[in-house]
């Protein structure tokens, strides 16, 4: 990121760099986990014959009795939900996490080590509807969502050190119940994923005395080719090192470590993003786009009282889809084996994504405008 000559030699330099990457495979480099991937974008022309995927489910109904997720319905331990009308909150039934689990004691040998797991898992829906979802969502429903990530934030962070917040979209990403909601797992221990973006960040704020992405935000900003859509307080861009297709980073333009620390302006601007970025994966294919994303802040539970300014507060998403609604995108063999390996440039899916239209495709088909939609 910090290379010799000025961010303007530098901006005039990337068209030429930009054709050279859509003839020529290449790698990048992934500054957040310190790896490469390969870009492969002639790889598009080869003709498919593989698996082709069942389209999501169009017609869900609004509320199903049997739906352990539904206002009023029994859940797997016999609890019955409240008729909630906004958000609903509660323990996962099935927790992968539990606050009481025993330790397991030391290993006999290096080659055989195991430690203490433990946590809560909680499951938060997002609406009382099953028939809808985020970008189908108003505005101000969405920064309910929102404001309640921010409070578990405040809640579970004082006593576990990662609290990841995360939704599985689609029976593709391995979401088992239409009904929007995501998951909330909080841990006891620091998981391989943001322990290694702590330790890239922390090494880029040591050497180039710059938060990584802030930098990275701000030339994004300026170069604009992977730029998705913006508003004053936060930009979405699908990463230069990005491996999945229509794979985006969603951040903020100011420096900020936590969900809890955004101003109320900043997450109607949340709000109003999101809203935006999730209209355009269901316009790229017409379809209920699938995906996995998930909120990477600054570590809590004892790092609350340690600096760490070095970390700066993005969301990932992680749509599998490539070619069609139909035709995604494995990672497999050699990228399992050898490096993550991806068939069109960011700069390719970016492009698609930026063209397509704000108003949604069910939306547009009942006669609705942008401006309606969070009303």
């Amino acid at each position: 990121i910090c290379g010799q000559g000025t961010d303007k030699t530098r901006h005039q330099q990337y068209p030429v760099r930009l054709t050279f990457f859509l003839n020529h495979q290449h790698l990048r480099f992934n500054p957040l986990r310190g790896s490469w991937i390969l870009v492969s974008a002639h790889r598009m022309k080869r003709p498919w014959q593989g698996q082709i995927e069942r389209p999501p489910e169009e017609n869900v109904p609004r509320h199903e009795p049997t739906n352990p997720l539904c206002p009023g319905s029994r859940r797997a331990n016999g609890e019955v939900n409240p008729k909630y009308e906004s958000t609903f909150m509660f323990d996962n039934d099935y927790p992968a996490l539990q606050p009481d689990a025993p330790d397991p004691g030391p290993g006999d040998h290096p080659l055989f080590q195991a430690k203490a797991a433990k946590g809560v898992c909680k499951v938060m829906c997002f609406h009382p509807w099953s028939d809808i979802t985020l970008p189908l969502m108003q505005l101000s429903e969405i920064k309910t969502v929102i404001d309640r990530w921010a409070e578990l934030i405040e809640e579970l962070g004082p006593k576990y050190p990662w609290v990841q917040i995360f939704e599985n979209k689609g029976a593709m990403m391995g979401c088992s119940n239409p009904h929007p909601h995501c998951q909330v797992w909080a841990s006891s221990f620091l998981p391989n994923e943001p322990d290694l973006a702590d330790g890239h960040q922390r090494a880029h704020w040591k050497t180039h005395g710059e938060v990584m992405l802030v930098e990275y935000a701000r030339q994004e900003a300026v170069r604009k080719e992977r730029v998705v859509v913006e508003n004053e307080h936060w930009l979405v861009v699908v990463p230069y090192w990005a491996s999945w297709p229509f794979q985006t980073m969603l951040l903020p333009r100011r420096h900020v470590l936590r969900l809890s620390d955004l101003t109320a302006q900043e997450r109607e601007a949340l709000a109003s993003i999101m809203k935006m970025l999730l209209t355009k994966y269901d316009n790229l294919f017409e379809v209920s786009f699938p995906y996995s994303m998930g909120w990477h802040g600054a570590p809590t539970g004892p790092y609350l009282q340690e600096d760490m300014s070095h970390w700066q507060l993005h969301a990932h998403y992680y749509p599998p889809l490539l070619r069609s609604a139909s035709v995604r995108k494995f990672m497999v063999g050699y990228e399992m084996l050898a490096l993550e390996q991806r068939d069109l440039t960011p700069e390719q899916a970016a492009e698609r994504l930026r063209n397509l239209p704000e108003v949604h495709y069910k939306d547009k088909a009942k006669g609705r405008t942008a401006e309606g939609q969070g009303e």
